[in-house]
């Protein structure tokens, strides 16, 4: 049978993994990815599988380390997310952390727009390091994303998102994150953005994870939070709850693009 073994094809006799490794002088110590899994039993394989035999200390380049970065997604969203494009409005702790977990999943396109820089007080919760202070947010996320997965195309904006700007920013983009940390700015976006857009209010303070919901606000508006707890004297934001949100912004996304799919799809 054809199966697509470290991203080639190739025709096989075996119809077991375990067959196929003995076929291929595979070693036993070999870390085994077959169809979004790390497996260490044996199953029968299906014409055109995908399996993927690695050491755990190897380097791979190129398509084989595309492959093996999405082998490990569910496999019928890996087409659909190729073909996505995401928007992210603000790069903070949320933002930071929605387009950091895309990457990871291998969203093709981003559009990442923030004005600001790095400073000290962004790093108790927010996806930079000491090397970033002083940089252009875009520019430090999007180095720390090529870091991460080399096959995503971020696209930055440095500029203030208004009425005037923000369609055409994100005219390219299937759903839009919106990540601000200002109530005026967040207002904005949902009155003014005519795409589909996934809005964070009410994530400050720390534990209630539990009160962290999604919650349609309009036909094509959904907010996360808690929409009550915003930042104050004495109920600073911080990493965990923050991430929670973040998370939950960026798995809606993935839902999103799995039920819409992506208008770039071919």
């Amino acid at each position: 049978m054809r199966l697509k073994i470290n991203a080639q094809m190739r025709e096989c006799k075996s119809k077991s993994l375990f067959a196929l490794k003995a076929e291929l002088g595979v070693s036993d110590d070999a870390i085994t990815l077959y169809r979004g899994f790390a497996i260490t039993s044996d199953c029968e394989l299906d014409e055109n599988d995908s399996v993927i035999f690695m050491d755990k200390n190897e380097i791979p380049k190129g398509e084989l380390l595309r492959e093996i970065m999405y082998s490990r997604n569910t496999p019928e969203l890996n087409k659909a997310l190729k073909n996505a494009c995401v928007g992210v409005a603000g790069l903070g702790g949320l933002g930071s952390s929605v387009a950091i977990a895309l990457a990871r999943v291998g969203v093709g396109r981003m559009i990442l727009c923030d004005f600001d820089t790095v400073d000290a007080s962004n790093l108790n919760r927010q996806q930079y390091f000491l090397k970033d202070l002083g940089i252009k947010k875009t520019a430090a996320l999007k180095e720390n994303i090529a870091l991460i997965n080399p096959f995503v195309s971020v696209e930055t904006k440095d500029l203030w998102l208004d009425e005037s700007n923000v369609n055409e920013t994100f005219a390219p983009c299937d759903i839009v994150a919106e990540c601000f940390d200002n109530a005026k700015s967040k207002a904005m976006i949902i009155s003014s953005l005519s795409k589909p857009l996934i809005a964070a209010s009410g994530i400050a303070g720390y534990g209630r994870s539990e009160e962290i919901k999604i919650t349609q606000f309009a036909s094509n508006v959904w907010i996360c939070g808690d929409l009550k707890d915003a930042a104050s004297i004495g109920n600073g934001l911080m990493a965990p709850r923050v991430g929670v949100a973040a998370m939950m912004q960026a798995n809606f996304i993935l839902e999103f693009i799995a039920k819409n799919g992506a208008k770039n799809e071919k």
